[in-house]
């Protein structure tokens, strides 16, 4: 499972939900928009308007969203293999 979180400098929202990730063990992709401008324009012209825009296979959504952090880590522990 892919997850892009992208952020901005100074956001306070992108960095909690980094953090979020990060404690429920979802491995996610980081992008700065301030280093990568087209990207940013894309997104606005998709409808984001703010920061952190996150992309998962299954839904995208805007702003710090522990809901729908908590349904991608149920979704990843669903699909993550259990070693034998």
């Amino acid at each position: 499972m892919t997850v892009t979180v992208f952020t901005k400098p100074h956001c306070p929202q992108c960095e909690a939900t980094k953090r979020q990730f990060t404690k429920l063990g979802v491995p996610f992709e980081t992008v700065d928009l301030t280093e990568n401008p087209s990207t940013l324009e894309q997104l606005q012209a998709a409808g984001f308007q703010q920061a952190p825009v996150v992309i998962t296979p299954d839904n995208s959504w805007t702003g710090y969203r522990p809901d729908l952090i908590r349904e991608v880590a149920k979704q990843a522990a669903a699909t993550t293999p259990v070693a034998a």
